[in-house]
């Protein structure tokens, strides 16, 4: 019996992917899904088909967040983890050891989250989970390509880094936003499962609040959460916050920085942040795998390393694409960022301080000083970046009385192309880029 009218959806998937050697499968073929509609009173609607250039081994038929799988003993015991980690905080490398009910650390949070944007974002074209936090940037781009969506959610939650050219010091530094309890923020996330239409949530810099967002997943999860998550990181975490995300994230977006001690002390007050990165990034890949998409182009699980290069430093920038591709994955996602500009502290003058301001570059306290900027990286806190601004408009010092006067500049194409090839000549191939065919770039 043939009906009036019907649909049919086939997917005619390749019958064989193909790898030879190290690098991409050659021959990446199309995965068409094919829509026909038969005569009767919807016969105006012709064959419509669309290449998804999918790659089967980065393809998923369906996907459930992972919090989902969770039975009611392991989250009895990552609630209880949770709570121990805020009485004794090892979160971030830092190791601050304060009770985060009674005090704060360097984070300068207690036992609730310091929330500053709560907000679907809309899709920017062909970015593929873009979520490119440069220097902690809190704007999300979409998730898929060739469409744009109200797709994510942004969860700014301020930074456990302090980066002398962050783009978003004003939420990242200082004490902005809203105080949330675990259960609140668990009612944020229901509110924009319901009313959003988003595709997943997005966690921006959340290393240093992990037991309030575990507890506010967990709380979630109990009245109905069926969004993926999304955790953007800087990849300053400790192992044993992983190791409470594990089962609850479902898509990690570390940052790769910086790769010598020496720049991620002056830049990013941080001494040993590769090394951690390294380590974390290893840990991240170990639970979720290479990035994986459902059919409609949609990053569902999986890893994607991103990199911002910046002015004089793509020596480094090479380094850690040869290391992500030897000691993680070739078939890791990659994005190689160009978005660099100066903020923050660069360019600003020099603040002259008679004698301590030639002293030597050594450490005080959690942050280490800028050494020949002058300053030193606490006094951070509650800076005025406005009226500093406000202060210096008009003014142009000399490049040697500004501090940060190496990376006062955007970044140019020679330095963009040095870390690009060293990323294909190590063998990564999984780029965000803008697809060169009709399809999904993927």
């Amino acid at each position: 019996m043939r009906l009036a009218s019907s649909s049919r959806i086939s997917t005619v998937m390749p019958p064989r992917w193909r790898r030879l050697g190290p690098g991409p499968p050659t021959a990446p073929l199309p995965c068409r899904i094919r829509s026909d509609t038969r005569p009767g009173i919807h016969s105006g609607v012709g064959l419509q088909r669309r290449a998804l250039h999918l790659a089967p081994p980065f393809l998923l038929d369906d996907y459930f967040p992972r919090f989902l799988t969770l039975t009611e003993v392991e989250a009895s015991k990552k609630r209880s983890r949770a709570y121990a980690h805020l009485s004794n905080c090892n979160l971030c490398p830092r190791l601050c050891g304060v009770n985060r009910f009674e005090t704060t650390g360097m984070c300068l949070i207690g036992d609730t989250a310091k929330v500053n944007v709560i907000a679907p974002h809309f899709g920017e074209g062909n970015d593929l989970v873009a979520c490119c936090a440069i220097a902690d940037e809190v704007a999300v781009a979409d998730m898929t390509q060739n469409h744009v969506s109200r797709d994510t959610t942004a969860v700014a939650l301020m930074c456990n880094l302090r980066c002398s050219f962050c783009q978003n010091h004003d939420i990242s530094h200082q004490r902005n936003g809203m105080d949330l309890a675990p259960e609140e923020l668990a009612e944020w996330f229901l509110k924009l499962q319901q009313v959003g239409n988003v595709h997943n949530i997005n966690l921006v810099t959340p290393e240093h609040v992990v037991p309030q967002v575990a507890l506010a997943l967990l709380h979630a999860r109990d009245a109905g959460l069926t969004l993926p998550i999304i955790y953007n990181t800087s990849a300053f975490d400790s192992l044993a916050s992983l190791e409470l995300l594990d089962g609850l994230v479902d898509i990690y977006l570390p940052d790769f920085k910086v790769w010598e001690p020496a720049t991620s002390r002056r830049l990013l007050k941080a001494d040993d942040y590769a090394a951690t990165a390294r380590e974390s990034i290893k840990a991240m890949h170990a639970q979720v795998g290479d990035l994986c998409f459902t059919g409609d182009g949609i990053a569902k699980r999986g890893v994607l390393v991103r990199h911002l290069v910046m002015p004089g430093l793509e020596e480094e920038g090479a380094t850690i694409m040869r290391w992500l591709a030897k000691e993680v994955s070739t078939d890791m996602f990659v994005n190689i960022m160009e978005q660099y500009h100066p903020d923050a502290h660069v360019g600003k003058p020099k603040r002259r301080r008679g004698k301590s301001s030639s002293g030597s570059s050594g450490s005080s306290g959690p942050l280490n000083a800028l050494g020949e900027e002058g300053t030193q990286g606490n006094e951070d806190h509650g800076l005025d970046y406005a009226k500093l601004q406000h202060d210096t408009k008009g003014q142009n010092p000399a490049p040697e009385e500004v501090r940060y006067a190496d990376i006062n500049r955007a970044v140019n194409a020679h330095e963009m192309s040095t870390v690009r090839k060293a990323a294909e000549e190590a063998g990564l191939w999984r780029f965000c880029d803008p697809p060169k065919h009709g399809g999904f770039n993927i």
